[in-house]
Formats: structure tokens, C-alpha cells, sequence
């Protein structure tokens, strides 16, 4: 439910391009063991294998049987996200290790991303405790809450400037300052899940509102304005209120990260589901598809990710070195293949989209591939 979604147009076309992102880890999941739950996803149904199980680090081993992309959600009561996995293509599978308290719980299948999902309602058995954590662990969870909460409150003033510039009816102005305002929440949507409803409220794309949404009424925050300033090129009295609203919106995130569920599994899966975003909706161009701004975003999510890998290498150390080896490495070729298009070596300052040829955003798009496959990973190895 990441707001930085495909349309169910543009997920059938490039599922073929996801299986080759996450190829490696289906290969593995055939291998998932017998403690995993199973969930086949169908065009009409989610059946889950054991409506019963332990709480702790669960592993869920997916398959789609159907014949349209999907998703897989864990969600609280409250339809909070536990964990996810989105873009599973017809006939592959993907395999989500997360960290589960004990509770009730639904388990949720979209056949083409959309609407409320199939749902099977679970149960996860045992004291209150969450999953054994060790020191390190926790100190991770720790830090990533504490890099979160410095991003949220950088944010804030950056999007005062926006805001501003955007109720002063300033179209150049707000332009100028619509990218470095997105900067610290595309750094943190590795865990954007556990803010509630902050997600779409402020960076849902006008085709990822659901059925029956007016986008006259319902379509708000940063992308509602940036079809304002790049398309439209004028501000109303509407986009005046958005600007008071994305103000408040965002006010409210900040409050939330100290309360939100974070785990070093959804750590990880959150940096693994950011860069298959990354390869499909931003990579194309769609992200920021009025101001052509996708490679600040691009740069902002890598640098998200990679934090929470820093965090949990420590322990991922210990369980596979060669794992973390590898992820040094493609982190590394990636941050340099995105330097390439920093116009402002000092600044966070890049190549206008529309100005990156179509041999460049394969290439791109191949850099983000070789990462999100190790990547795939990751939750499995910090829990072993």
C-alpha cells in the first residue's frame, strides 16, 4: 500500500522485469521448509496454509496462482502493515520473513493490487514478548528509529519553503523547492508502511488512488501539486489548502515515528520492497512524471535503504558474510552509476529525467536489479 505504486496496467507489463529482480530468491523459495505458512494467491481466493502458528520470525512462502500481479499484506486489526510483498507476478513465488508478535492478524491477497484484498483471518500464539532479539538488533531498530525521526524533523522546515512558496502563489519558486522537500521522506519509505495513512495522504500518484477516490477531492500532498506547478502552471485556492494540508500531514508523521512498528525484518524487507519500486515506478520515469525530478528520489531512496543494511550488518555479518559482501559491493556500484548524473557535486542536485536516454535507465534499472537480489535476503540472514 506504499503510495509509490504501479498502476495494474503498468505491473502486468513489467512483471517480467520484476522476475528478473527477484529471480534468485524464487529460486529458494521452493526450499522455504516446513515451518513456513503458505499462501497461494488466485484471482478468487487466499489460502493460507495454518490460520495458527507461533509468534516470532514467521516466514511466509507465496505463490501466485492466478493471472494477475498481486500483493501479499500481514495486517494488524487496525489494517496497520506487518510486512508485504508486492508485484508477484502470475506463476512466481517470493518468500517474507518477518517478525510477528503474538495477536490477531489477517493475511491479505490483491489480485491486481487493488481495493481491500482476499483475507484470511490468523492468529499468532505465545506470550507477549516480540521475536528474540539480541543486543545488536535491537540496537539497530534503535538507530534506524532515531536516523527516522532526524529525517522527519529536516523535512518539516524544507516543506515550509515549498508550502510557502506554494500559498504565496510563487509557481518558480515552489518548483525550485519541490524536490529537497521530498528528500527525508524518500530517504525513510523503507518503513513508510508503519506510519498508517501518513503514505497516501501525502505521496500517492494520481493513478495509485483506489476504486471509487475522486482525484478532484480525494488525490492530495506532494504529486497533486507538482501536476499543479509543472502541468497546469498555476496555483488556485485548492492548491493553497493542499499546501496547508501537506503541512499538517507531514506535522502528524513526525509524531508517529517515535509509536511505529519497527522491526529489523521490516527493516529489511522494507529496503528490498523500496528498490523493486525503484526498478518499475521510478526507474520509468512515473514517480515524478510533471517535474522529471525521479533522480532525486532515486538517490534519496538508496540512501534509505542502504542505512538500514548499515544498521543490520552487524548481524547479517555473523550469519552470512558473503551476503553482506555482495550488498557492500552493488551498494557501492549503484551510488557511483548515480553520481554520474549529479549535476552539482556538492549539492543533491541531478540530471532532469526526461534528459536520461533510454540506454542510460536500462542501465539504471540494471544497477537496482543487480542490488534488490541480494538484497531479497536480507530479513532471512538477520534472523538465521
Amino acid at each position: 500500500m506504499r503510495a509509490v505504486r504501479l498502476s495494474v496496467v503498468t505491473a502486468a507489463a513489467t512483471a517480467a522485469a520484476l522476475t528478473a529482480v527477484t529471480g534468485c530468491a524464487e529460486k529458494s523459495d521452493s526450499k522455504a521448509g516446513d515451518d513456513a505458512i503458505t499462501v497461494v494467491a488466485k484471482d478468487d481466493s487466499c489460502e493460507v496454509s495454518k490460520k495458527e502458528f507461533p509468534a516470532g520470525h514467521v516466514k511466509l512462502a507465496v505463490e501466485n496462482r492466478g493471472s494477475k500481479v498481486t500483493e501479499v499484506y500481514v495486517l494488524f486489526p487496525d489494517d496497520r502493515i506487518v510486512t508485504e510483498r508486492e508485484n508477484i507476478g502470475p506463476g512466481t513465488k517470493a518468500t517474507i520473513t518477518a517478525e510477528i508478535k503474538a495477536g490477531d492478524y489477517a493475511i491479505a491477497c490483491k489480485p491486481g493490487m487493488k481495493g481491500d484484498g482476499i483475507r484470511q483471518q490468523v492468529k499468532a500464539t505465545g506470550g507477549k514478548a516480540a521475536a528474540k532479539r539480541s543486543p545488536e538488533m535491537d540496537a539497530a531498530v534503535a538507530a534506524y528509529r532515531q536516523y527516522v525521526q532526524a529525517q522527519a524533523d529536516e523535512t518539516l522546515p524544507k516543506v515550509k519553503v515549498f508550502t510557502d512558496a506554494v500559498r504565496a502563489g510563487d509557481v518558480e519558486a515552489a518548483k525550485k523547492a519541490y524536490a529537497e522537500s521530498r528528500i527525508g521522506w524518500e530517504r525513510t519509505e523503507p518503513v513508510a508502511e508503519s506510519f498508517g495513512d501518513i503514505d497516501p495522504k501525502v505521496d500517492v500518484r494520481e493513478d495509485g488512488l483506489e476504486d471509487g477516490q475522486d482525484p478532484a477531492k480525494d488525490w492530495t500532498g506532494w504529486h497533486r501539486l507538482e501536476k499543479a506547478l509543472w502541468q497546469d502552471k498555476k496555483i488556485g485556492d485548492r492548491e493553497k489548502q493542499l499546501a496547508d494540508l501537506l503541512d499538517k500531514d507531514l506535522a502528524d508523521w513526525q509524531k508517529r515515528v517515535g509509536k511505529a512498528e519497527i522491526t529489523p525484518t521490516s527493516m529489511a524487507n522494507g529496503a528490498k520492497e523500496l528498490l523493486d519500486e525503484v526498478a518499475t515506478g521510478k526507474v520509468t520515469g512515473e514517480e515524478e512524471r510533471y517535474s522529471h525530478t525521479d533522480l532525486v528520489d532515486f538517490k534519496a531512496n538508496v540512501e534509505g535503504a542502504q542505512k538500514s543494511f548499515e544498521l543490520l550488518k552487524p548481524v547479517a555479518s555473523k550469519n552470512d558474510p558473503k551476503l553482506v559482501a555482495e550488498l557492500d559491493k552493488q551498494f557501492a556500484a549503484l551510488n557511483t552509476l548515480l553520481d554520474k548524473y549529479r549535476t552539482d557535486k556538492s549539492g543533491y542536485v541531478f540530471t532532469s529525467y526526461d534528459k536520461v536516454g533510454k540506454a542510460e535507465r536500462k542501465e539504471l534499472s540494471d544497477g537496482v536489479n543487480a542490488l534488490a537480489e541480494p538484497l531479497s535476503k536480507l530479513a532471512a540472514a538477520v534472523v538465521k
